[in-house]
């Protein structure tokens, strides 16, 4: 394997590429029938009460329950690493924090949470059995991550540094972006990651979105990387719906 890559999507892929993504739920039951329908997902036990998201066959997702009410209903996102002690090391030289230090999941790979300086959370993941998603960049499945900072300069000079090969290597294609906090959320919103799926018709996921009981936050608008809307699910984690 090469250095700083990690075996995600059949293939080696440079470290800081977004691999996975999973919604902290309160009822795995409900977030079934509600991405099930919104996405065409199928299901699979994982670990516990948590389940595996398919689409097509392939891996796309995680629903994992929460046991924690203290914790957030939130979708968070999980970037590559072929190390995840070094990589959660660089992060703390760096200005951020480490959450949740590594710690090895099964024989499927190994897991940490961190947070950048100004406190958005994200995940990191060394894979082994589980390479992360089979699928992306398609309707139903991941699509982009943007974060919202409030210091958008110094949020690029962060993940600029820790992600660069992801960001800016030769041949780079990231699915990564920073943004301010306030150019789509109010002033008062704290710095996070949002985790967009690509469909088909934005107009219509909407109308899915609020029949199955989720709301819409930030109707739809143009970003740079297509068309955008901001929802949240009948449980509360926000994430986007991105047609492009």
């Amino acid at each position: 394997m090469a250095e700083n890559r990690a075996s995600v999507y059949g293939e080696d892929v440079r470290e800081g590429v977004p691999c996975w993504v999973d919604a902290q739920l309160p009822d795995v039951a409900a977030g079934q029938r509600f991405y099930g329908e919104l996405f065409g997902w199928t299901f699979e036990e994982a670990r516990g009460e948590s389940v595996w998201a398919r689409l097509g066959g392939e891996f796309v997702a995680g629903l994992e329950h929460k046991t924690d009410g203290r914790m957030p209903t939130v979708w968070t996102v999980y970037f590559a690493t072929p190390d995840a002690e070094g990589f959660t090391a660089r992060i703390g030289r760096a200005g951020g924090q480490v959450v949740t230090a590594p710690t090895v999941v099964g024989g499927l790979g190994t897991a940490a949470l961190a947070a950048d300086p100004e406190g958005a959370v994200f995940g990191v993941w060394q894979p082994a059995a589980h390479r992360g998603f089979g699928r992306r960049h398609e309707p139903g499945t991941f699509g982009w991550v943007e974060l919202y900072a409030r210091d958008t300069e110094a949020a690029n000079a962060f993940y600029g540094a820790l992600f660069h090969e992801a960001l800016f290597g030769p041949g780079a294609d990231p699915d990564f972006g920073r943004a301010p906090v306030s150019g789509v959320f109010a002033a008062e919103m704290p710095p996070h990651f949002l985790v967009h799926f690509r469909v088909t018709d934005c107009e219509a996921a909407l109308g899915t979105v609020r029949r199955l009981g989720g709301r819409v936050q930030v109707p739809p608008f143009d970003a740079s990387y297509g068309k955008v809307a901001v929802v949240t699910d009948n449980q509360g984690a926000s994430f986007a719906l991105l047609q492009r």
